[in-house]
């Protein structure tokens, strides 16, 4: 074996598409939709913070990663951003990021003509609005002479666009891109626009099908420095849906893919998912146009329909938090998206090996434990949270985060167009084509190419993974694995559990290779995810064996061993049992509520002397910081504050999290106590203990 030593050798690459860009949803009070990772880096008060040293570094990194241009404001946008009184302001944020050859995007509002320049209109044919935007265009290039371009949010969950004035948004997105030409700025039209609410009682109406019915009858009409920023899926950014049919559908119009970086839906950084995974599922899906391959990686680099303007964005919302995601995990998302729009042809594992060597250095064990954890952690993530493409089981109305199976549901909540449609006897939407000629499904799938039609129309021929995106099916409806349905939901939500519990001991065993600092706060953040699968995985099975009435072959469902419920603990002091809402996110239904300023539960051991891990199940509620103290006897084994920063002010599956004392000594007769003290209106509520080996 003979080894060369190579001197003086330079590498060049070209990336693969010229839009490769960050978003960032900052509003200027300095908060992030969608963000959680603390405040905004750009803006507070309603200004550009003064010193951008953050922004700075941030721009930074985007550049090493081949970013080069970033949105700096949320898409539902202020309008203040154009502003002439802003535009300093705004200038002074964009030569920090110039610095890095990075180039700043703005996020403009629609009706900005009516509610900046005054008119009693923002019609964009009308020669007033034109005359409009030309000018405060010409106005904002004075100020950042490298702009760009705009993004435009129109006709989407409330914002103004042109639909009330009966036009298209080609006719919209032009009369931007008409300003924005002579100084070569893009106006990227998000694909985003569908109706609310809708009739869920309707079988045949799908929010699914939005998208292309209003954009792909366009395809050609759209001048040439006008792009189309696509979501990657036809619904918002689930953990999995099918890729949007639109991407094949424009031939003739320049496109952008939009993912999620930040984990809206996907345990919002609290949970480590490398989405990585799932962008390259994606970039990989096969549209078969005209009977040939046609990857989605093809239509993001242009080379599909021969395309000048094309490339991958990525909504970001990093914040002022010391790792910028609140996540140090979740870091390896912005390196996979820098990467991906790079180069779309590397593999999941290249993109983890790469930035576990970056960030944790080259020794063995610790880069095989992260990247190992990085690549099992996406489907980890969608086996105890949403399987076979059902979409979202968690609350879709309000927080996003954790499981609420019935918030996507019915009347009340079905019009958002969300729906798993799970019943007593199946779940799944039936999106065929034969389900809309037959006035039970939406046709959705029509709107893909013959070949991919084919695939997806068949129940028997569709992937199990997208199989209840596609298809209503029994719960007894046997998958290409050999499993039914409801099995599978079952055994895919243990699944995913105990995977994470595979990280967290992973993790551990990294003590003294990864410096402390680092270390702590990834542990932390991995028990954190441990107890919060637990919640999803109890919370999900219940649910479908309660619906179902079909048991858990395993015997698994309803069945915890070592788990003693707080509503049979022997109650003092002010302890009550308390109803959870919804009813699945309490292990047995129930909690329990201390109602007075100390409450006390107790329970008398009747196990084997012995070690014992003890985990304490709680509702860490965002109003209110309650103590509590776990006892043995009269010995404190365990006491922590309740002080976390979770997305509600009530019990729920947002706010169910775990303690755990680790090596508690018990014996025969040994009285075991949760002591809860109350704070604001934070009842110290808590929901079990688990007593392990």
């Amino acid at each position: 074996m003979k080894f060369y030593i190579v001197i003086n050798t330079y590498i060049t690459q070209n990336p693969s598409a010229p839009v490769r860009y960050a978003n960032e949803w900052d509003n200027l009070d300095g908060s992030i939709e969608r963000g959680f990772a603390g405040k905004s880096i750009f803006f507070a008060d309603n200004n550009v913070v003064t010193d951008l040293t953050r922004a700075e570094a941030y721009a930074r990194l985007l550049a090493s990663v081949g970013v080069n241009g970033c949105a700096v404001n949320n898409v539902n946008a202020n309008t203040r951003v154009i502003e002439s009184e802003f535009l300093p302001q705004l200038k002074g944020l964009a030569d920090v990021l110039r610095r890095w050859e990075v180039r700043v995007v703005l996020s403009v509002d629609f009706g900005s003509p009516q509610s900046v320049g005054g008119l009693t209109t923002y019609d964009p044919l009308d020669t007033k609005v034109i005359e409009f935007w030309t000018n405060k265009t010409k106005e904002i290039y004075k100020y950042v002479p490298d702009l760009a371009g705009y993004v435009l949010k129109a006709d989407a969950e409330g914002r103004p666009g042109p639909a009330k004035y009966h036009r298209t948004p080609a006719q919209a997105g032009n009369t931007l891109a008409r300003a924005l030409k002579p100084h070569g700025g893009l106006l990227f039209y998000r694909g985003f626009v569908y109706g609310y609410p809708l009739d869920y009682k309707n079988l045949t109406v799908d929010r699914a099908v939005a998208a292309y019915r209003n954009f792909a009858a366009l395809d050609g009409q759209f001048d040439d420095n006008c792009v189309l920023q696509i979501k990657y899926g036809p619904i918002d950014f689930q953990v999995r849906e099918a890729v949007s049919p639109l991407l094949g559908a424009l031939t003739h119009t320049n496109v952008v893919l939009e993912v999620e970086v930040t984990q809206e839906y996907t345990g919002q950084q609290r949970h480590t998912v490398f989405l990585a995974d799932m962008w390259k599922w994606i970039l990989e899906f096969d549209l078969r146009i005209a009977n040939k391959t046609s990857p989605v990686k093809h239509v993001v680099t242009g080379k599909l329909f021969n395309r000048p303007v094309a490339g991958l964005v990525g909504v970001v919302n990093v914040g002022r938090d010391v790792n910028w995601m609140g996540n140090d995990l979740s870091m390896a998302n912005v390196y996979a998206l820098g990467r991906l729009a790079w180069d779309p042809e590397l593999t999941v594992h290249e993109i983890a090996d790469e930035w576990t060597r970056f960030t944790f250095g080259h020794n063995p064990k610790v880069v095989e434990a992260v990247v190992d954890i990085q690549v099992r952690s996406y489907q980890a993530f969608e086996n105890y949270s949403g399987p076979l493409g059902a979409g979202s089981f968690t609350d879709v109305t309000g927080s996003k985060y954790g499981p609420n199976i019935l918030s996507t549901e019915g009347p009340k909540y079905g019009g958002w167009g969300q729906s798993h449609r799970a019943d007593h006897m199946g779940i799944g939407v039936d999106r065929t084509v034969a389900g809309l000629k037959g006035g039970y499904g939406t046709g959705f799938i029509g709107e893909y190419s013959y070949e991919v039609q084919q695939m997806y129309e068949s129940v028997d021929k569709c992937p199990d993974n997208l199989l209840l995106f596609m298809h209503h099916v029994n719960y007894t409806h046997v998958l290409h694995s050999g499993k039914t349905v409801i099995q599978h939901i079952y055994d895919s939500h243990y699944a995913g559990a105990q995977t994470v519990h595979e990280f967290r001991d992973k993790w551990t065993a990294l003590k003294g290779l990864v410096d402390e600092e680092r270390y702590q706060r990834i542990g932390r953040q991995l028990d954190y995810q441990c107890g919060h699968s637990l919640v999803w995985r109890d919370a999900i099975c219940q649910w479908f064996s309660n619906m179902s009435a079909i048991w858990d072959i395993h015997d698994r469902v309803g069945h915890y061993s070592g788990r003693i419920e707080a509503e049979s603990m022997h109650l003092l002091d002010g302890y009550v049992n308390q109803t959870v809402d919804p009813w699945e996110t309490a292990s047995g239904g129930l909690a329990v509520e201390c109602k007075s300023a100390k409450c006390k539960a107790q329970y008398v051991w009747t196990g084997d002397t012995g070690a014992y891990d003890i985990g304490v199940q709680y509702y860490d509620e965002n109003d209110g910081v309650s103590r509590f103290k776990l006892l043995v006897g009269t010995k404190v084994v365990g006491e922590w504050d309740a002080n976390d920063k979770l997305p509600n002010g009530r019990p729920c599956g947002d706010t169910s999290t775990r303690f755990t004392a680790p090596g508690v000594k018990l014996a025969i007769g040994d009285t075991i106590t949760v002591e809860g003290v109350s704070n604001n209106k934070e009842n110290a509520v808590f929901d079990y203990i688990e007593i392990r080996k």
